[in-house]
């Protein structure tokens, strides 16, 4: 999954930031593993206290082979939560400040609130207080794809969107910016699907004839979510965005995650539609109040998120369910603790970065956000960067001597290699 994540990010980013994107994704994966080993999954699973919070340490028993398995297994989860973070926020946000974000949420915020739903999940035993009380999340919709949405919203309400993403067009329609490489942005989404099958196959923690039918609904959320962009766009545009289609595979992915172990197939499909609509509508509201999202992590994470967790009582079989709850007052669980993971998400994250951000700026400078993080954040240009950077210094200096270096065999190199040919002849005159 997160070979997905870094495809699916560098490709709907920008060139000048894709490997600063790439690097994000790596301390996702590096520093939360660190953070999770050592504080955060005894956060999480450690002794309770009450059903709050764990005791930090590690737990690990040597030669239980179960419980190693089962912390790589949770490490992907709390990994997963931070890099929705990072998509979001993408192109904008200072590396050093990344790897202070990617620790908190590894240590405190992701693992509080899933030791609430989650902790004694190891033993089959209910020790959360959510958990305790009927709260059911089956693979993460809430604990890791809503809380990370939770998160990247409030930390984008603190460092603002992109220079010039709400600039009026012509027309009054809103700036977008495209990505560098939507083939490796599909293939991101095809990783992810893939990462999927283990993260709600695998979140049944046996191997039995109910796996399968996890992975069934898991491809039909995500089918479903695809169904609903590709119908809606061709009733309303005459074309069919791709941007929508990648993300409404994964907000269908996401919601059927909540409860793929307790719906039907039909019932999958339904979620996965629904999910597609939210998503839009999501996006559209977030365009509206001028939020910057880089890739739509808030509308597949968050909407699918919410969405998936109340289709649990909407769909789920009581049986299998098991919690003795009739519907409504399941209903109201699911709802509450949707409303817990809202403020547990938003509220100490949005207090916590304010503060940070006063302390030690987040974001980047207007000046390294227009060379770009990829030179500004690691000093690792591209041929396209030298060459937008040789046309700057001509145009402000007006040295037309100078000719652009080429690599013969990439695009940029060929434009470059006219340019300087262009160049020559205007010298010849």
């Amino acid at each position: 999954m997160q070979a997905g994540f870094l495809c699916i990010e560098a490709g709907l980013t920008r060139s000048k930031n894709n490997i600063n994107v790439a690097a994000k994704n790596l301390v996702d994966f590096f520093t939360g593993t660190l953070v999770f080993f050592f504080v955060g999954y005894g956060v999480m699973y450690g002794p309770s206290f009450g059903g709050y919070v764990g005791t930090p340490g590690n737990f690990l028993v040597e030669d239980d082979l179960f419980q190693h398995a089962f912390f790589f297994f949770q490490l992907m989860f709390a990994t997963t939560a931070v890099t929705i973070i990072s998509g979001a926020i993408a192109e904008r946000v200072r590396f050093k400040s990344y790897i202070i974000i990617a620790i908190v949420v590894s240590a405190i915020i992701y693992p509080v609130f899933g030791h609430w739903v989650w902790a004694g999940l190891e033993t089959g035993e209910t020790l959360g207080w959510l958990g305790r009380m009927g709260f059911k999340d089956f693979a993460g919709g809430t604990v890791v794809h809503s809380i990370g949405g939770w998160v990247a919203l409030a930390l984008l309400l603190i460092i603002g969107p992109r220079i010039g993403r709400f600039d009026k067009n012509e027309d009054g329609s809103i700036q977008t910016i495209n990505g560098s490489n939507l083939p490796f942005a599909s293939l991101g989404v095809l990783l992810l699907l893939f990462g999927w099958f283990g993260f709600n196959g695998g979140s049944l923690l046996t191997l039995d004839a109910h796996v399968m039918e996890v992975i069934i609904n898991t491809i039909l959320g995500g089918c479903g979510g695809f169904i609903a962009i590709v119908l809606i766009s061709s009733l309303r545009e005459e074309y069919v965005s791709v941007y929508s289609i990648f993300n409404g595979i994964l907000v269908g992915l996401v919601a059927i995650t909540p409860g793929a172990d307790v719906v039907s197939h039909p019932a999958a499909v339904v979620i996965g539609v629904v999910g597609g609509v939210l998503m839009l509508g999501c996006t559209n509201l977030l365009n509206y109040y001028q939020i910057d999202d880089a890739i739509g992590a808030i509308p597949v994470h968050l909407a699918g998120g919410v969405w998936g967790t109340l289709a649990v009582a909407l769909f789920g079989d009581s049986e299998l369910l098991a919690t003795g709850l009739n519907f409504q007052s399941q209903l109201m669980v699911q709802s509450l603790g949707v409303v817990v993971a809202a403020f547990w998400g938003f509220v100490p994250s949005y207090l916590v970065f304010s503060l940070i951000n006063r302390l030690f700026p987040m974001r980047v400078t207007p000046e390294q956000e227009e060379i770009g993080l990829n030179v500004a954040e690691h000093d690792a240009s591209t041929e396209l960067i030298s060459f937008l950077s040789l046309l700057d210094y001509q145009v402000n200096s007006g040295d037309l001597s100078l000719r652009s270096p080429v690599e013969p065999f990439t695009e940029v190199g060929q434009i470059a290699s006219r340019y300087n040919g262009v160049m020559d002849r205007l010298e010849d005159k």
